[in-house]
Order: C-alpha cells, then sequence, then structure tokens
C-alpha cells in the first residue's frame, strides 16, 4: 500500500474530497492534494485523466475513482 502513488484532485468546499482525505489519513496513506480551483493546468489533467469536471478524482497508481467510492478506493489499494 505505501507504494502506490495517490492524487486528489480536489477543491476547498467539496465534502467528498475532504471525506476522501480523511479516509486516507486513517489509513495512513500518503496523498498528492490539487485543488484544480487555483490551478487551471492540473484541473485539465484531471479532466483527461477521468472525462470529469467534477471532483474528487482520486489516481491512485493509474486507476482512476470518482467521487468518494470506499470500495474502488480500498480495490485500488489493496485494502481488505
Amino acid at each position: 500500500m505505501a507504494d502506490k502513488k495517490v492524487t486528489v484532485y480536489s477543491t476547498p468546499t467539496c465534502p467528498y474530497c475532504t471525506m476522501a482525505k480523511e479516509y486516507f489519513k486513517e489509513h495512513g496513506v500518503q496523498y498528492e492534494e490539487v485543488n484544480v480551483a487555483a490551478d487551471p493546468a492540473r484541473a485539465d489533467e484531471m479532466v483527461q485523466k477521468s472525462g470529469q469536471m467534477g471532483v474528487p478524482v482520486i489516481d491512485i497508481d493509474g486507476t482512476i475513482v470518482i467521487g468518494f467510492d470506499k470500495t474502488r478506493i480500498n480495490t485500488a489499494l489493496g485494502i481488505a
């Protein structure tokens, strides 16, 4: 799990983004947070990866999870 690269594309006002980040903290998962409201280039990157404008978009080693989907996050991280 520690070797997975996790990127969370989020905005400061998104409650699901906050829940996702808290979930990663609870499980000791390191992640890069990208504020797409403040970084248009990274927002474009998020849309290219996901086809979505909504947040959160979570990239776990190339596996794209749209929204705070614990089942998909756990599968991508290998959490039982």
